[in-house]
């Protein structure tokens, strides 16, 4: 039988059963533009925070002491950088690199008399580029000079929580580079807003310099952060900056935990479109038991098994294909309104997430064409792979029992 009337017999079943065609062409349509929605979401939520986090935190680049652990923020002498300036000379003379800067870390607290919270210390060089999205940030008092010793900058949030505003004493406390606690009694210059909660809400800064004499570590360094002109060049830059006794990491390394969530993401992929095809194959197989004598005619008017297969086929085709078109449309459109509206989070939601994922006060979605076309293409080839046994077991019904099935 030629296909075109194979084709036009599948289109017929189709029609005459309207409830139950819809019923599986939204389940595919849904189905996917779940799948693009989410996708084009959480893209965009990673690209978004993995952009923060390298803005703010970490930089494309930096070099450490082998010894520098980030979770233990150490200030003793084997851990840090004994040549700071010079790496990040050696650093800032690469064509790639924007910018380079030392920085010092540490743990400290900043309370005032009636309050306090823990903080992580900045030591920054105040006039790097590095450091432009903070100044840029600066939504009250001003930004820190280098020569500032006694000033320092905190987040708006912070200061909300502890009740601080801008000119006011507040105290610093950390446990020094000799091992012995120490304090400082400093004044708030300006407050900061990035839009970055758990950033907004754990972070001092001061001039390096004051940095380096307040944890009592001389000249040495945390590490150089390094900006690139182009995120491509990272692994270029890394290796012309690699060193005996020295580590170099990008900021891949620096985000560990958003390569892994987004490769956990790809698990609920998987899982949803496992369940489409489930739904395909079910409501494919209920259409064969309810055109069982439909079939056992079409056996006894000459139809082969492998025509029968084919008009399954072609039906399962013809709704995966009409589904996935709707889905798209319907998909694409849930992803620009997610692009420009996005979602509103509040603080506290924000910093679920925690320090660790630079998560904003909205999350927007971000079109990524190839993707949201492999979605599409891998949900067609699911509803096919879905109709294979339901077509398989319409051919091999036997005419005189399909005849005689009520």
């Amino acid at each position: 039988m030629p296909i075109s009337k194979l084709w036009s017999l599948a289109l017929r079943d189709l029609g005459r059963n309207r409830r139950r065609s819809l019923l599986t062409l939204l389940a595919v349509a849904l189905g996917l533009a779940l799948l693009i929605v989410l996708n084009g979401l959480i893209a965009g939520v990673f690209a978004d925070s993995l952009q923060n986090s390298i803005r703010l935190r970490t930089g494309h680049v930096q070099l450490r002491a082998e010894g520098y652990l980030d979770d233990q923020l150490s200030l003793q002498a084997k851990d840090l950088l004994a040549n700071p300036a010079e790496l990040a000379g050696r650093a800032a003379a690469l064509g790639q690199v924007k910018a380079a800067a030392p920085v010092i870390w540490a743990s400290a607290m900043l309370g005032t008399l009636d309050d306090s919270s823990g903080v992580q210390l900045y030591g920054v060089d105040p006039a790097s580029p590095i450091y432009a999205p903070i100044r840029e940030a600066v939504v009250a008092g001003e930004f820190l000079t280098a020569d500032d010793r006694s000033g320092v900058l905190i987040g708006k949030t912070l200061a909300d929580s502890l009740g601080i505003a801008v000119g006011q004493k507040v105290g610093l406390a950390l446990v020094n580079a000799d091992g012995s606690p120490d304090e400082g009694a400093f004044t708030v210059r300006g407050l900061f807003a990035t839009g970055i909660p758990t950033y907004d809400q754990s972070a001092a800064l001061m001039p390096l310099s004051k940095a380096q004499a307040f944890t009592g570590v001389g000249d040495r360094a945390s590490a150089i952060v390094i900006l690139l002109n182009r995120q491509e060049d990272t692994d270029a830059v890394a290796a012309a900056l690699r060193a005996p006794g020295m580590a170099v990491l990008t900021w891949s390394d620096l985000n560990q935990l958003f390569v892994q969530a987004i490769q956990t993401s790809m698990g609920f992929y998987i899982i949803l479109d496992l369940i489409v095809m489930l739904i395909i194959a079910n409501t494919l197989l209920m259409s064969v038991f309810e055109r069982i004598r439909e079939i056992g005619i079409l056996s006894a008017l000459g139809m082969k098994r492998r025509e029968i297969r084919r008009m399954f086929l072609l039906e399962a085709s013809t709704l995966g294909l009409a589904g996935c078109l709707l889905g798209l449309a319907i998909g694409l459109a849930g992803v620009a309104y997610l692009s420009v509206n996005g979602i509103a989070l509040t603080d506290k939601q924000a910093s679920v997430a925690g320090n660790s994922f630079a998560l904003g006060t909205a999350m927007y979605a971000r079109f990524a064409a190839g993707t949201f076309a492999s979605l599409a293409l891998a949900t067609l080839l699911i509803v096919l792979i879905g109709s294979l046994y339901p077509a398989w077991y319409a051919a091999r019904l036997e005419p005189i029992a399909a005849l005689r099935a009520e």
